[in-house]
Parts: C-alpha cells; structure tokens; sequence
C-alpha cells in the first residue's frame, strides 16, 4: 500500500518533466486517487459483504499493484485520472482488510503491541518505492518505466504476501477476556468534543497531503534543493515507519487529544521548512517531520474517536469510523486540487504549503479545547 498510494510522489516530477505535466493537473491526479480512497474507505466499513477478508486484501492488492504498472502505458490525463481513481479504492480496501486480518490475529494471540509493526509496512513500502525511484532516475528512466517497476514490485510483494497471510480458518486463537464497557445503543451519539475531532481530522487530511504530493516536484523545481530530490521521499519514509510506534508511547504519556495536538504542530513546522527555506538539511528536517508524524495521526485519530465513542454508549464503532474516514479524506481530496490551482495562480508551493501549515494549527486548537 505504501507503494500502491505513495509512489506518485516520486514520480511526479519525471511525469511533470516528460509528460509536460502541469501543477494543476497533477493535483487533479492526486486528488482523484484519494476520492478513490475515500470511497473505498467507507464501502469496506459495510456490513455483510460477501467473501472473506483475506480474498478482498489480495484481491485490492492486485488492483493495486496492476493499477500502478498501467500508468506506465497511458499518456490522457483521464485515463491516468480513471487509474488513480482506481488504485485509491483499491489501497483503502487493502488497509481495511489487512488490519482486519493482522490486528484480530494479534488480539487472539494477546500480542496487540505488535499493530505497530503492521501500519510500519506503509512507510517501509514508501523507503522501498523511494530506492527505486532514485536507483532508476541513475539509469535515465523515463516515467513509463518508473511506473512499471513499482508495479512489478507491488506484485512481487502480492506474491510474498499470499504466502504470508494465512486464510481465516487458519488462524490459530486464544480467548482473551473483552474489554469492559457500559450500556449501549444503536444511535451514534455525537458530542462537541467529537465533532471538533471529526473536523479536526478533516484538517489534518488537508494540511498533510499538500507537501505529501508536491514535495519531489519542489526539490526538483528549487535549483538549491535538487541534490535533495532522490533523498526526499525516502526520508519521509524512514521516518514515517517506526512514527506509530513513537507516538503510541507519547499518547500513554500524555493523553491522545495532547499527542494528536502535538503531532499536528510538528508536522505544522515540518511542511513550513519546506518552502520557507532552500538551505538542503532544513528541507529534509521539515520532510523528516512530516514522515514521523502523518501515520501517527492518523491511526491516533481514529482510536481516539472510537475511544471517546465508547465512552457515549455507541454500539458499532464503523460509524465514527466512516464519519472520521470521510472528514479525512474529504481534507485530502481538497489539498492536491487547491496547491495545483494556487501554483498555476502564484508560480510558487509556498502560500498552499503556508495554508496547510495553518490548518494543522488550526487542528491541533480543536483537538485539545
């Protein structure tokens, strides 16, 4: 999934120079993957869909992986549209019964410290796609090939993965006494402190993905900053691999509503570094905060709603989930779109990167009031 969602990224700037790409289409391009997200999102949150979760995890996976070779044959801005469209749907059905898969194994087998280790798969596969990307930029590949090549690995990975994940009946379990709760209903309740977190998620989906889509093209379009293209991403990566980790030990510290709050303020400064300084550490320093501290937002995010849903008395936490999911990735939609049409007005990343610094402070007010 780290590559399947992630890899345009990097290869943005060799589509921008080869396909004479423009900044508001790439948005578009971006954008219409995380609509894709979105709505795979919430149809996996659906009750009483047929099959078995580990045929829709290998299945999604690859309609990802395939999704991401064929952009290497297409030139049409709706056909890479379609595709991106495509790949979202089918990266968010893959984190959906992926975990479903991995995080219920873990809790029948009383190790659920170790979910870290699963949602590290994203950013490791963001390093591994950023390798990639560099070791071919060396022997002058062109986008095309690029694309074939982090599909051809997503399908290796297909492969390694359907070894790996055993069907359902498989499963070795152990009962683990459930966790204690009060009365519930059917009604999803929603109180101001919910609602604030909900828009807060929202928030953070915009003030995060604007660098996470241009920041390859920003390095390459900064001629003091292009030595640091090949390197970018995979600091991004590295960082944002052992992130959950990190901040699950700060949220025990100090609360999830004062992690969330914190992290959004870190990532505000990561993303301002970027365009508020073309000195090269600084730039990797503001891409190194953004790495380690999207994924933890993300999943910090969600268990807190669902936390704070229990203690309401709600019965079926998918609800907050698809509302949280929906609120993010309606965030995320919109900041691609909104940078690319900023850059056409400006000529510059700075003012939408600047505004999705402001929305993360913003999150971070709501998240803690």
């Amino acid at each position: 999934m780290g590559i399947g969602r992630f890899v345009y990224t990097p290869i943005l700037p060799f589509m921008v120079d080869g396909l004479n790409l423009s900044a508001d289409d790439a948005g578009l391009i971006a954008s219409a993957n995380f609509l894709g997200y979105l709505i795979g999102a919430l149809f996996g949150a659906m009750r009483g869909l047929p099959g078995s979760a580990r045929s829709w995890f290998l299945g999604a996976l690859f309609a990802s992986a395939a999704t991401t070779g064929l952009m290497g044959t297409v030139t049409s801005l709706e056909t890479f549209l379609a595709l991106r469209f495509i790949g979202g749907v089918a990266s968010a059905l893959v984190l959906v019964f992926s975990s479903s898969l991995i995080l219920d194994r873990l809790r029948t087998s009383g190790k659920p410290g170790l979910s870290a280790v699963h949602f590290a798969g994203v950013g490791s596969g963001i390093a591994f796609s950023a390798l990639l990307i560099a070791l071919l930029a060396l022997a002058n590949a062109s986008s095309s090939d690029l694309w074939f090549a982090a599909g051809g690995a997503s399908l290796l990975l297909l492969l390694i993965s359907a070894n790996l994940v055993p069907a359902q009946s498989n499963v070795p379990t152990m009962e683990v006494p459930a966790p204690e709760q009060g009365p519930v209903s059917d009604k999803l309740q929603l109180d101001g402190s919910l609602i604030r977190l909900i828009f807060a998620y929202g928030l953070f989906g915009f003030g995060y993905v604007i660098t996470a889509t241009f920041v390859s093209v920003l390095a390459r379009t900064t001629p003091d900053l292009q030595p640091s293209e090949p390197y970018v991403w995979l600091i991004v990566g590295l960082a944002a691999a052992p992130s959950i980790f990190i901040w699950n030990q700060i949220s025990e510290r100090t609360g999830a509503r004062r992690a969330i709050a914190l992290a959004c303020l870190t990532e505000a400064v990561g993303v301002s570094l970027t365009v508020l300084s073309q000195e090269p550490l600084i730039f990797r320093f503001g891409a190194a905060l953004l790495g380690g501290t999207f994924m933890g937002i993300t999943a910090l995010g969600l268990v807190e709603a669902r936390a704070h849903l229990a203690k309401l008395g709600t019965a079926d936490p998918r609800r907050i989930l698809a509302l949280m999911t929906a609120s993010f990735g309606l965030g995320q939609m919109a900041g691609p779109w909104f940078a690319g049409e900023l850059y056409t007005l400006t000529g510059s990343f700075e003012a939408p990167t600047l505004c999705a610094a402001a929305a993360l402070v913003v999150a971070a007010l709501l998240v803690v009031r």
